[in-house]
């Protein structure tokens, strides 16, 4: 069964983006991964197919990396 989660951000342009779904797919080899940077949201994107999304991981990897991120219901 495939899971789409939806995150909101502050990534600022496609090379912040382009970081950050190179790290997301070393943990998350499997997830279709991708952004909405003209969305006010700037909104992350995940599809899984395989697994289940932990949204509250996801969340911590990027304010790791110094990003907000939010999960949206």
């Amino acid at each position: 069964m495939k899971q789409i989660e939806i995150f909101k951000t502050n990534v600022g342009d496609t090379v912040e983006a382009e970081v950050i779904i190179k790290c997301l797919l070393d943990h998350y080899p499997h997830y279709k991964i991708n952004f909405d940077l003209e969305d006010c949201d700037r909104v992350l994107r995940i599809e899984a197919s395989q697994s289940a999304i932990n949204e509250k991981e996801i969340e911590q990897i990027l304010i790791k990396q110094g990003y907000d991120c939010c999960h949206l219901l």
